[in-house]
């Protein structure tokens, strides 16, 4: 197996001090976090794409090694670094939504601290390259125990032109629903509020990943960088009428127990208000819990697991 090599000087500028055409895969350090370099042979603009965020989340992760092999240096303008697994550790563990070394959600500790634990280290090296970036795509997914209907999130608590000009790109993405975020957390909402556009995929779930699936989530990349100018050719609007949800419920377990969610919540599906989304049971199997929704609304994505634990995500929708 060819070993990468380790990137000697890794600030961001040194990372891309590379000459029109050429397309490298590297290393980071102290993380060995593997990094494919696309330069291109045209001046545009600079595009940062890191997946595996959530290391179980497969089919950003399929996508985006796709795309380090794809991407031709020779057809592009400007200059693309994807990170295909940035959670290495969370990865190779399978573990949902952490990180091994320390326990803690990466997508929870940004911008990162140099003095912090593995993951807000690690954290701290994302967001060098996400300040390097014009436009910071993280693609995401429903992780191993998430049924989710693919959507994006574009970052409502930054400036009202990046707001604007995320949402604009947005537009340009196969999915139909967009959420507007209220959220201050995460790595596309810490580089938006620093001022960096950004946008968060969500397509897959349920530790499986599909050709079909892979294939939707590269054509929303495809589009993103026509929509940049960094392809030749001229973007076109997603196919799908795109609505924008401002209102949405992240909806988590109060307890511990056994989930049973109701036959018609399912990713996709309509909601009305007062209709019931599922009960805890206990393992006697008494009800402990029930849910229904506040107002009408479409699941965004749901927990499938059997167990759940208090603070687990049970469903989302909006």
């Amino acid at each position: 197996m060819n070993q990468i090599p380790t990137a000697q000087n890794p600030s961001p500028e040194n990372l891309l001090s590379f000459l029109p055409g050429e397309k490298r895969a590297l290393a980071l350090p102290p993380f060995s976090l593997p990094l494919t370099i696309v330069h291109g042979m045209h001046p545009g603009k600079k595009l940062l794409l890191t997946a595996g965020v959530h290391g179980c989340e497969y089919c950003s992760i399929v996508a985006a090694m796709e795309l380090c092999r794809e991407l031709d240096p020779k057809e592009l303008s400007g200059s693309v670094v994807i990170a295909p697994i940035a959670n290495m550790s969370g990865f190779y563990e399978r573990l949902a939504a952490l990180v091994a070394e320390d326990g803690k959600n990466l997508n929870r500790v940004f911008p990162g601290k140099a003095d912090g634990s593995h993951s807000e280290r690690l954290a701290l090296e994302v967001t060098k390259l996400q300040d390097w970036a014009d436009f910071y795509v993280d693609m995401h997914g429903g992780d191993l125990h998430e049924a989710m209907h693919p959507f994006v999130f574009v970052p409502g608590m930054a400036d009202a032109q990046v707001t604007e000009y995320a949402r604009e790109a947005a537009g340009y993405l196969d999915v139909d629903v967009r959420v507007l975020s209220k959220a201050t957390t995460g790595a596309y909402n810490s580089a938006a509020i620093r001022g960096v556009p950004s946008l968060l995929i969500e397509r897959g779930g349920l530790g499986v990943w599909t050709r079909a699936e892979v294939d939707a989530y590269k054509r929303d990349i495809y589009s993103l960088l026509h929509f940049l100018g960094m392809l030749p050719g001229k973007a076109e609007k997603g196919p799908a009428a795109q609505r924008e949800l401002q209102r949405v419920v992240y909806l988590e377990a109060k307890v511990r127990g056994l989930w049973f969610p109701a036959d018609d919540t399912r990713p996709g599906k309509s909601l009305r208000a007062g209709q019931f989304l599922g009960e805890i049971r206990d393992v006697q199997g008494t009800v402990v819990r029930r849910y229904e929704a506040e107002f009408d609304a479409m699941v965004l994505y749901m927990t499938v697991s059997l167990a759940v634990k208090e603070g687990t995500p049970l469903v989302a929708y909006g």
